[in-house]
C-alpha cells in the first residue's frame, strides 16, 4: 500500500491537488481513499459532498473521508483521560472548564495520524492520499511520534513501578488517586502505535511527501524551509507541486508586471529543487471542484506519469570512514549555516535548524569520538569526528 501526503502553506491547493491525485488514481482502476486531517476541512467541497469520519464510496475505486480528531482521540485514550478528570474534578464540578484544560496541544493531530496506521495496516486500498493541514501543524504532526515516545519509553516502566509500590501511601497523605494499571495500558498501547507510525513514515518505499506551492516569493521560501525540515526528520519529499501558474495570455494589461516576477518564482524553484520531480498546473478558468473537473486536471498535470510510484528518492545522512577522521554527512538543502545549531550530548547528536531540533543517535563508532569540526558545503553539513 502506497501513502501520499500533500502539505504546504495554507491556502495554496493542497486539497485540489489531493483530489485530482485520488481522481486520477481511481480513474488508473487502483482502490484508492483520500482523507483530510485538517481541521478546517474542505475535501467535501472538492468533491461538492458532504463527507464523514468513515471512508463514503464516491465513484468506481474512490473513497473519501474527513477525520474527526476529537472522535479519533475519544477512541485512544479514553481510560488516561478518564484519570486526568478525575484529578482536575476533585476540587471542581466537572464542567465544560475541564474538557477544555484536557486538550493537550498535538493530541489531536497524533491522533489523527493513528487514523492513517489504522488504514494502512488494515490493507484495504491500494493507495491512500492524505490532505493535510498547512505547513505547520504538519511538521508539528510529524514529530510528534519521535519525540513523545521517547519521553515516554524513559519515564513509563518507572512510573508504572512507583505508583504500586508509593500509591497506598500518596493515596492517603496527599488525598489523590492513583492510576489504575489500565492507565498505563493506555499509554502503552499509545507508545506502541507511535513505534509503528514512526517506522511507517520512514518507510520511503511506502511513504511520499509532495509539497505544493505557488510561484509567489513568500510561498516558494515556506516551500523551500519546509523541504529542509522534513529532511531533517528523513521524511521522503519525492515531488514539487507549482498551482496557479499564470498562462501567458492572462498576463496582459493589470496584470503585466506579474510577468516578471512568476517567471523569476519559477526559475527559483527550477533551480532549487532541480533533482526532484516537479508538476506544473496553471491558473484555471473554474474552481478546482466537482468529480469532471478534478479529472481534467489530474489527466492534465499526470500525463504520461504513475504517481502511485516513488518518483524520488534521496539519501538523507551517510558516514563516511576516512583515515584519520570519520565524518558525517547530513542533507539540509536550504539552510542557513548562520541558523545552525549542532551539539553532542552523550550518545546522541543534537543539530538544529531555525526552532527546529533534531536528535540522531549516533552509531557505536562515533559514541566514544568527540566532534572536531563542521562545516557546510553544497546543501550537507560534514560532520567530522577524532
Amino acid at each position: 500500500m502506497r501513502i501520499i501526503l500533500y502539505t504546504g502553506k495554507g491556502g495554496v491547493g493542497k486539497t485540489s491537488m489531493a483530489a485530482a491525485s485520488a481522481v486520477r488514481i481511481a480513474e488508473s482502476g487502483k482502490k484508492v481513499l483520500v482523507m483530510s486531517t485538517d481541521q478546517a476541512h474542505s475535501l467535501g467541497d472538492s468533491f461538492d459532498r458532504k463527507l464523514g469520519r468513515e471512508p463514503e464510496k464516491l465513484a468506481d475505486n474512490l473513497y473519501a473521508m474527513e477525520i474527526d480528531s476529537v472522535y479519533e482521540s475519544e477512541k485512544s485514550w479514553g481510560n488516561l483521560k478518564g484519570y486526568f478528570k478525575e484529578l482536575l474534578t476533585i476540587q471542581g464540578d466537572g464542567g465544560i472548564e475541564v474538557e477544555e484544560l484536557l486538550v493537550f496541544p498535538g493530541l489531536e493531530e497524533l491522533f489523527s495520524m493513528f487514523k492513517i496506521l489504522d488504514i494502512y495496516e488494515r490493507g484495504e486500498y491500494e493507495v491512500l492520499i492524505v490532505d493535510c493541514a498547512p505547513t505547520g501543524e504538519t511538521l508539528s504532526l510529524l514529530k510528534y511520534p519521535e519525540k513523545l515516545s521517547g519521553f515516554i519509553e524513559k519515564v513509563l516502566p518507572i512510573k508504572r513501578k512507583g505508583a504500586k509500590i508509593a500509591g497506598p501511601v500518596v493515596e492517603k497523605v496527599m488525598k489523590l488517586p492513583m492510576p489504575e494499571d489500565n492507565v498505563f495500558d493506555d499509554i502503552e498501547y499509545i507508545m506502541q502505535k507511535m513505534e509503528r507510525l514512526q517506522k511507517l513514515m520512514l518507510n520511503k518505499e511506502a511513504v511520499s511527501l509532495r509539497i505544493v506551492t505557488t510561484p509567489e516569493k513568500i510561498v516558494i521560501q515556506e516551500a523551500k524551509r519546509n523541504f529542509t525540515c522534513l529532511h531533517l526528520y528523513n521524511y521522503n519529499v519525492d515531488a514539487i507541486f507549482v498551482n496557479r501558474v499564470y498562462p501567458d495570455r492572462a498576463m496582459e494589461g493589470y496584470f503585466h508586471k506579474w510577468i516578471a516576477m512568476q517567471e523569476e518564482g519559477l526559475r527559483e524553484i527550477a533551480e532549487s529543487f532541480s533533482e526532484v520531480p516537479r508538476f506544473y498546473l496553471e491558473l484555471q478558468k473554474e474552481e478546482l471542484r466537482t468529480f469532471p473537473v478534478l479529472k481534467r486536471v489530474g489527466e492534465e498535470l499526470f500525463a504520461g506519469t504513475d504517481i502511485t510510484k516513488v518518483l524520488f528518492c534521496q539519501e538523507i545522512y551517510h558516514i563516511n570512514y576516512e583515515e584519520d577522521k570519520t565524518v558525517l554527512k547530513v542533507f539540509l538543502p536550504f539552510a542557513d549555516k548562520e541558523e545552525l545549531e549542532l551539539r553532542q550530548i552523550g550518545n546522541e547528536l543534537l543539530l538544529g535548524v531555525k526552532n527546529e531540533v533534531r536528535r540522531f543517535p549516533l552509531p557505536l563508532k562515533l559514541q566514544e569520538k568527540e566532534i572536531s569540526s563542521a562545516k557546510f558545503e553544497e546543501g550537507f553539513l560534514n560532520i567530522s569526528f577524532k
